[in-house]
């Protein structure tokens, strides 16, 4: 229907309220997180300040595909699965991600509409991580905001790097 607002994904979770009540799972579940390497207990703390937590049933879509919204998802428990629409209309698996991996930065930070579907695969726990929150984080701490950008950054250009080397390997072919 023209006109019709698409609710947001997350709007169908369970709300758990913000995500300092799960730092410690943030905390504790960093060893296996790449994402964390040089993150110390005080800055999930307060990372985790900036941030809402969700519970997600298998099944529960928390990214759909085309969707324009400006969040990034922290798996802190649980598995999802990303998949792409092909031209007939059917999902193909791209991935999954699991406790430690995040979901649809590159959305948080260009504002482009989202490149792919994530669905929880088994119930789920997420944190979100919102532009705007994002920017708040800058502002009120930018040595941690300052972190957390150049890890983004950097999980992004590795995929990209990932991606290319996958792209080379097809056109040799």
């Amino acid at each position: 229907m023209p006109g019709t607002l698409k609710q947001s994904p997350l709007q169908q979770l369970e709300h758990l309220g913000d995500g300092s009540a799960l730092a410690q799972e943030i905390f504790e579940m960093m060893g296996g997180a790449k994402f964390f390497d040089d993150f110390r207990r005080e800055d999930v703390q307060q990372l985790a300040t900036f941030m809402q937590a969700y519970r997600a049933q298998a099944g529960a879509i928390l990214i759909r595909e085309g969707d324009v919204d400006d969040y990034m998802v922290l798996v802190i428990q649980g598995r999802a699965d990303v998949v792409k629409t092909n031209k007939r209309g059917q999902r193909q698996a791209m991935t999954s991600v699991v406790t430690g991996m995040t979901l649809g930065e590159m959305s948080m930070i260009d504002g482009e509409p989202r490149f792919a579907t994530c669905i929880a695969a088994e119930p789920a726990t997420i944190a979100v991580l919102t532009r705007d929150a994002m920017v708040r984080l800058i502002l009120e701490d930018p040595a941690l905001g300052s972190k957390v950008l150049i890890k983004l950054v950097t999980l992004l250009s590795q995929r990209l790097r990932q991606t290319s080397a996958t792209l080379l390997h097809y056109m040799e072919r």
